[in-house]
């Protein structure tokens, strides 16, 4: 694989407007200014970090859904927002799919458990866009054209490329993705989730098609590659986690960079755990952040994004080893450090369009159950 406001409501001629409403029969009518929690589509319409910062602790809570703690450091990011501005964050379904996410917000409508905000592969975000809340954070002008909506309802907050992490103790370096199919592998390899529904499992897919022939137009090299995989016994039907990193139970995972690069940090002494981006299969992705539009913390929702998008946030995601989209905008203020702990790449890097990604998500859907059973 990442939620009230206290807002004085201006009323204008409240006397006057109460009594010619009255004298109609039709009930008086407030006038609701423009930075409204629910609706404000910046800071400055809300009146200024100030008042946002007001309005989202008067809320008091966030609500974060699918964002595991060894997840681009959203351990670290989650405290640090808790300790800067006082608002309890509320991780509910840490190991979720982004389809996860968007199902239980429509389950949980109305509630005030509802997600207030998203962390989505670009797949689902696109197909959910009436979901969200559209909001331009203080440094959008600093986020690429092509990695956000141009009205704001989603954008891209962080990324990287896929990955093949391992444990070298129990299996040779992999070189490449087709190295995957030798019987050294048996059992040992693992995708986290399923691609139909999870972006990380998605650009899996279309590493292998990169490895094995495929383009971004044509991932059904990647159905091929995974159903010789499961047919040579090497696929391993299991969501990868930390503890099934530490257990054994799944010595190779196909992941994220930084997810995978993670790992090596928390099992050092523990685990020889290694990380390669495939030199002939580099395909790269950013998640994207979006407000749900029945957020029950409005301005609390607006106010996390705020801190995802600033220098602070965006270092910190640097720190998780992924890559914040800020990146290349923020000259000297990046973590120079952990900048160079970043996964080294090297040659031909591939970002789907849009109508690529479109094209393989059909694919998907009608040959994944058939060719994994």
């Amino acid at each position: 694989m990442l939620k009230r406001g206290n807002v004085t409501t201006k009323m204008i001629g409240v006397g006057a407007l109460v009594l010619a409403m009255a004298a109609c029969g039709a009930p008086p009518a407030k006038e609701t200014p423009a930075g409204a929690a629910g609706t404000a589509k910046s800071a400055s319409e809300f009146g200024g970090m100030d008042k946002l910062v007001e309005a989202a602790k008067a809320e008091g809570k966030l609500n974060v859904i699918a964002l595991p703690p060894d997840w681009a450091n959203y351990g670290e990011i989650i405290k640090a927002f808790e300790a800067k501005y006082g608002i309890k964050v509320d991780s509910a379904q840490p190991d979720a799919s982004s389809q996860e996410e968007i199902n239980a917000a429509k389950q949980l409508k109305g509630n005030d458990r509802a997600p207030d905000v998203f962390d989505l592969g670009l797949n689902v975000a696109l197909a959910n866009k009436d979901l969200f809340a559209p909001y331009k954070v203080s440094t959008w002008d600093d986020i690429a054209a092509e990695l956000k909506d141009a009205d704001g309802a989603y954008y891209g907050d962080y990324g990287g490329f896929m990955s093949i992490g391992y444990d070298a103790a129990k299996v040779p370096a992999p070189t490449s993705v087709k190295d995957l199919l030798k019987p050294e592998y048996k059992g040992k390899v693992a995708l986290n989730g399923d691609p139909t529904q999870a972006g990380a499992a998605f650009s899996g897919v279309v590493m292998a098609a990169l490895g094995n022939g495929g383009s971004a137009d044509d991932i059904a090299p990647g159905v091929e590659f995974f159903k010789q995989l499961k047919a040579a016994g090497n696929f391993q039907p299991v969501d990868p986690s930390p503890a099934t990193i530490e257990s054994g139970q799944t010595p190779v995972v196909i992941d994220w960079d930084y997810t995978n690069a993670a790992q090596t940090e928390k099992l050092k002494g523990k685990l020889d755990w290694k990380v390669v981006v495939p030199s002939e299969a580099q395909i790269g992705g950013y998640y994207n952040q979006a407000i749900s539009k029945d957020a029950p913390h409005p301005a609390a929702a607006r106010l996390w994004q705020e801190f995802l998008y600033s220098d602070e946030g965006q270092n910190l995601y640097l720190k998780g080893m992924s890559r914040p989209v800020r990146l290349d905008k923020m000259g000297d203020k990046a973590d120079k450090a952990a900048k160079e702990k970043l996964p080294k790449t090297d040659g031909k890097q591939v970002f789907q369009t849009q109508a690529q990604a479109d094209k393989a998500k059909a694919v998907l859907t009608a040959t994944w159950a058939q060719a994994i059973g």
